[in-house]
């Protein structure tokens, strides 16, 4: 045990280190020195040996705590300390092999980490883009449309072999679709290229499907589409998408909404806003004007008054929230418009009204004159 270096000076910590800080260490030294990127160099093999069984110490508590109180003597593994030989053959239980160290360091890549080429794998999802009318938004409606999936092909049943022919277990992997390369020490596990990691040999080609054992298809399908749904909002199928492989399950369908914008009302959520011109008259003298909604026309009364900008909430008459009994408001803001064209028999009634009148009239005009009034005196 005395040519042994303390685990701390081994991953570079100090002894009060966290748990995270360990794992942080571990994690940059070994990808530095790991046999895979050093390949026949004893020297890295030593060090990354040298590291897992530190890093095997100190990151479990129990361990770490008897290493800090004997060091190497730790009495609940005999005379001859703490036991390395978990750490010392690559491929042991203790290590969980080399593979399982590179898939922790790397990911998986290049090591056997991947999933196996012939296991069950699901389908592939799908997207289709439907638009729909902003009254459909409103009201929900069914709507029904055709698309494209790749399915198993009938002629060759998927196998993509030719009719009367069947594939060949592949004489390259024995049929598990994926081989193990051994360079020196190493071994890793890399997808069969005589048969693309399928186990299989297709000699004769299916025809119809060029060997792939699948074929597009044109489906029909009819989706409910809720009151209140919004612009971009995604309905799933669950189960609608492409088959799987191997037996995996079947891939969604995922429909994504888009509403067509309104001629008149703009929406923000439940909440519908429209902007409404009145003639000056009916906002002066006050009057009842016929408010569209999207399902009627509402009559109002507008009060005497009214100015530019003025807002009048409707309420109920917006947008449903979706699976829910609650509908919005409608905002109208108004929109006070100025006449043009006019007669000279108007010009002349207005010119009357502009001579009488006091200034009282208009409020914003009487607050402006007496800021202006405040600037210069």
């Amino acid at each position: 045990m005395a040519n042994k270096r303390d685990y701390y000076e081994v991953l570079g910590v100090q002894k009060n280190a966290t748990p995270d800080e360990i794992k942080k260490a571990y994690r940059k030294m070994a990808k530095e020195c790991h046999p895979d990127l050093h390949p026949n160099d004893k020297e890295a093999e030593a060090r990354f040996r040298e590291l897992n069984e530190a890093n095997e110490v100190l990151s479990d508590p129990d361990k770490r705590a008897r290493y800090d109180q004997f060091g190497f003597n730790d009495p609940m593994n005999g005379a001859g300390g703490f036991n390395a030989s978990g750490f010392g053959g690559f491929g042991g239980a203790g290590m969980g092999g080399f593979e399982s160290i590179f898939d922790q360091l790397f990911g998986g890549a290049g090591m056997g980490g991947s999933q196996r080429a012939n296991a069950p794998q699901a389908g592939n999802d799908l997207r289709y883009d439907l638009r729909i009318t902003f009254e459909e938004a409103a009201s929900g409606c069914e709507k029904q449309f055709d698309f494209y999936r790749a399915e198993s092909c009938e002629s060759c049943h998927g196998t993509g072999a030719k009719p009367g022919t069947q594939p060949q277990t592949c004489p390259t992997c024995k049929g598990t679709g994926q081989v193990r390369v051994q360079g020196g020490f190493m071994v890793t596990v890399r997808t069969c290229n005589a048969c693309g990691g399928t186990g299989k040999i297709i000699r004769e080609k299916c025809s119809q499907c060029s060997g792939t054992g699948r074929v597009k298809r044109k489906r029909t399908c009819t989706v409910k589409i809720p009151a209140g749904i919004d612009n971009g909002q995604t309905i799933v199928m669950n189960g609608q998408g492409e088959p799987g492989v191997n037996g995996g399950p079947n891939g969604d369908l995922y429909i994504v909404v888009t509403v067509k914008p309104h001629k008149l009302f703009r929406r923000d959520g439940t909440t519908l806003y429209l902007d409404m011109p009145i003639s000056f008259t009916t906002a002066a003298l006050g009057g009842e004007i016929d408010i569209p909604t999207l399902k009627e026309t509402v009559r109002y009364t507008v009060p005497e008054g009214t100015q530019t900008g003025t807002e009048f909430r409707l309420r109920g008459k917006g947008m449903p929230q979706v699976k829910s009994a609650y509908v919005g408001d409608l905002i109208v803001r108004v929109r006070v418009e100025v006449p043009t064209r006019l007669t000279e028999k108007q010009k002349d009634i207005l010119r009357q009204f502009e001579n009488e009148s006091t200034g009282k009239e208009y409020r914003e005009r009487k607050g402006f004159l007496d800021k202006m009034k405040d600037l210069f005196n």
